[in-house]
């Protein structure tokens, strides 16, 4: 039995590197600073150690060569899920490169209300280290942040070595639309959050009277979403008079029609503050359990984030061409290979084509796949790397334990070489 401290953790996105974790042979128990994402990916028992061809457990070599072999005969293979670190998504893009694969992460559709506002008209963003020096405003636009991340007020708001500001305590928290789930962003000083809330589909027009406010518009309305104008007055005013003002939300919290038209708009209103001369900054929460060191490594080898097709022999992005569920649903693929090193229930849709999982151990199928291959989870069975929530920091995963699963990097690499040899004969 060992203690382990300082141990970062991979699955909430936030940089939680605290942890102390208890490992007595493969059973891990987290003993301090564990949270209810955390603690549970954590603890997890392991349940796969062999692989399958067709439920029937055979050795690693066997499993890669059918995995290479249906791969070599595809006319468009899919790799989907995309959840790994650093090494295994650069294993995931070296297969699809052999073998002319569409590489989609299984959270783009969310991801891409982002990156479409980013590429059509930019943003203005800030870092979790910026946050937790500087902010001393925060407004959380459609997202529960402490059920995002249980920790976030702990680490980055209510933290008593804030590099520019005198009182932690003093800072502001605003949530619009969703209130909070518990009591995590009330601060030290017992002042709770500010809570105008409406309804996700209402979020449009409150941004936009805010954007009017802010310009100091004029407008003919008492209440907009069943919150009184004077309200949003105050939320402009506290942005206006803020010294750094920070814009939050989650993309995967605006589930409506055409949300990236509000992703929009508050990056819009962020630039609008900063033109008005008051220092204000966007951030935007998600990237949990991999999907940011997806698009990372996918932006470094092709340019694109990691919805990209390899079937012209290039790496070509298009984001809604390219949507392996629309493709699945409409029969365009004919193997699909699901990558999911850090949650054993994000198994692969049961799509009727030859499917092949790498996956974390314990992962649980609506129907058994043609090939599983049980993998080792970064942070836990093996050392890596993967990308934070805000994109500038690749936390250095530890080894936890021993407990003889290959790694989604060695498995794919693996797969790799044998695709080589294929094309090459």
């Amino acid at each position: 039995m060992a203690k382990i401290t300082e141990v970062p953790s991979p699955f909430c996105g936030v940089g939680t590197d605290d942890l102390v974790v208890e490992v007595d042979g493969t059973t891990l128990t987290v003993k301090e600073n564990g949270c209810a994402v955390n603690t549970p990916a954590f603890e997890q028992a392991i349940s796969d150690l062999k692989p399958r061809i067709n439920g029937e457990e055979v050795e690693l070599e066997q499993a890669v060569a059918k995995a290479a072999e249906l791969l070599a005969n595809s006319y468009q293979p899919l790799i989907g899920g995309c959840a790994s670190d650093v090494n295994g998504m650069r294993g995931v893009l070296a297969v699809a490169d052999h073998c002319g694969a569409v590489v989609d992460n299984i959270n783009f559709n969310a991801a891409r209300r982002n990156y479409l506002t980013m590429q059509d008209s930019g943003w203005m963003n800030t870092t979790l280290a910026e946050i937790k020096n500087r902010c001393d405003l925060l407004v959380l636009v459609g997202v529960d942040l402490e059920a995002f991340s249980p920790r976030f007020f702990e680490q980055y708001i209510w933290c008593d070595d804030a590099m520019y500001l005198d009182n932690a305590a003093a800072r502001q928290i605003v949530y619009l639309g969703k209130a909070p789930s518990g009591a995590a962003s009330t601060s030290p000083d017992g002042a709770a959050a500010k809570v105008l809330a409406c309804d996700d589909a209402d979020l449009p027009e409150l941004l936009a009277v805010l954007a009017a406010l802010l310009k100091k518009q004029p407008l003919q309305v008492e209440a907009v979403a069943g919150i009184a104008l004077p309200e949003l007055q105050t939320l402009a005013e506290q942005l206006m008079n803020a010294k750094y003002g920070v814009i939050s939300w989650a993309a995967s919290a605006l589930d409506f029609s055409q949300a990236e038209l509000t992703v929009q708009s508050i990056c819009n209103t962020v630039k609008e503050i900063n033109d008005l001369g008051v220092r204000c900054s966007g951030f935007p929460l998600g990237g949990k359990k991999g999907d940011v060191t997806a698009n990372q490594v996918s932006g470094w080898i092709t340019g694109y984030p990691a919805r990209v097709a390899f079937n012209r022999g290039y790496p070509e992005y298009d984001p809604f061409l390219y949507d392996g569920m629309a493709m699945l649903s409409n029969g365009e693929v004919d193997v699909l290979l699901w990558v999911e090193a850090f949650n054993s229930e994000a198994a692969p849709p049961s799509a009727g084509i030859p499917t092949i999982a790498v996956g974390r151990s314990g992962m649980q199928f609506e129907k058994e796949p043609d090939v599983f291959i049980p993998v080792g989870t970064p942070g836990i069975d093996h050392a890596g790397h993967a990308y934070r929530l805000d994109n500038v920091v690749a936390l250095r995963l530890k080894k936890l334990r021993d407990s003889g699963l290959p790694s989604t990097a060695e498995v794919l690499n693996a797969i790799e070489n044998l695709l080589q040899v294929k094309n090459a004969d």
